[in-house]
């Protein structure tokens, strides 16, 4: 068992480790070093920081499997009321190119009640095989049972890669499953390759507040497993002539969590566009200058049929709630039409909209970072520019 010590013969009472504890675990009683292991991470600054070697980290052995066993690249086709959710078909289409690197099949891992149907679909998205897992105890989302379910299925299939949406759903499900599996989980990845030489999945996310984007690797233990985030991959099209092969799995009651109780799934009221799904988009940033000129995104916006967006520097400001944010800590999205206005372009705000099919920038600065993922554009006063844009289109 993993835990920490406090060797009292060679602690001198010096106070070094409380400085470096980051945490605030440690405290001094009769000149003797303390932990708190409630609140201890284990994180080792401590033991680095003692110049009397008296504190001790104590790590549990885990022992390691045959890694070769495991093949496949796996998705965990989410769905709700039996409709399967749109960014399933998203890692469906990713898993197609990271199998073939592979040289391995594409799963998808379907639990429900009387979904069975859907296997198909997911076949003609892209799937070679599908784990169905049919219950009444997994008609509706319960984190504890789902997990349990597919650690079962993991132990029994082992496969390579697993891939989920960074949803709700998704997060909360598969932080769960690498716990169990003990092994590694990536979340919130914009992007998916593999190292074809030492044949492990990259895994690239936004870190350090999106200032740098971090590239990670999980080489000892398998499943590897990532979160993707909505919207930032194509889906995969549908072919109805794909064929595939429907394994169907027994869920054992003994797996279910009892101390818990579904007892209603309250949906969320959308006033505002959804921007996941908007194919226009404006969107305003600090060059506004004052949350009353949004009004000028907004009409520019009306006129062409598109929802409104914003930088992460006009939501902080108050300007626009934070449901219009797009970004690292905001939204991703992918409109056939992005228009950023007054938008510089830094990390955090490219990180949710470089995928947009077109990108289009108003910025008065012509060296903003924006202008380098563009397609198209405009140098120039967005407050002359938006007013003769959003007449010529009202006169269409």
């Amino acid at each position: 068992m993993s835990g920490i010590k406090v060797i009292n013969e060679s602690c001198v009472g010096c106070g070094v480790c409380l400085k470096a504890c980051p945490v605030d675990a440690i405290s001094m009683v009769d000149k003797k070093a303390v932990i708190d292991l409630d609140r201890c991470t284990l994180c080792g600054a401590c033991v680095s920081s003692c110049k009397f070697n008296a504190i001790q980290i104590i790590r549990q052995a885990v022992a390691k499997e045959d890694i070769s066993n495991y093949k496949g690249v796996w998705v965990f086709a989410e769905q709700r009321d039996g409709e399967i959710a749109s960014v399933a078909f998203e890692l469906l289409n990713k898993a197609a190119v990271l199998a073939g690197d592979l040289g391995t099949y594409v799963g998808a891992v379907l639990l429900g009640y009387g979904v069975e149907e859907k296997a198909q679909e997911l076949i003609h998205r892209g799937a070679n095989k599908v784990f169905v897992m049919n219950s009444q105890v997994l008609k509706e989302y319960v984190a504890e049972n789902y997990s349990a379910a597919i650690v079962n299925l993991v132990k029994k299939h082992k496969p390579e890669i697993i891939l989920a949406g960074a949803t709700t759903t998704g997060r909360s499900l598969v932080s769960r499953i690498a716990v169990s599996l003990y092994t590694g989980l990536t979340a919130d990845c914009t992007a998916l390759d593999i190292d074809k030489e030492k044949k492990i999945l990259i895994q690239t996310r936004p870190a350090f507040g999106g200032n740098i984007m971090a590239q990670i690797i999980s080489p000892d233990y398998r499943p590897q497993m990532a979160t993707v985030r909505h919207k930032v991959m194509p889906e995969s099209a549908s072919d109805p002539t794909r064929t595939g092969e429907v394994i169907e799995e027994v869920f054992d009651l003994n797996w279910q969590d009892k101390r818990l109780k579904f007892l209603d799934f309250i949906k969320e009221a959308v006033s505002t566009v959804n921007l996941a799904e908007a194919d226009i988009i404006v969107s305003g940033g600090r060059g506004l200058g004052d949350g009353a000129n949004f009004k000028i995104i907004e009409e520019f916006a009306q006129s062409i049929g598109a929802a409104v967006g914003s930088s992460r520097a006009a939501v902080d400001s108050g300007w626009i709630p934070y449901s219009h944010q797009v970004g690292q800590t905001g939204r991703t999205v992918c409109p056939k039409i992005y228009i950023a206005c007054g938008i510089s372009g830094q990390i955090q705000h490219l990180v949710g909209m470089q995928s947009s099919k077109t990108i289009i920038a108003i910025n008065k600065d012509p060296d903003a970072p924006i202008f380098k993922v563009a397609d198209y554009g405009i140098v120039g006063d967005l407050f002359k520019i938006l007013p003769l844009l959003t007449k010529h289109f009202k006169q269409a």
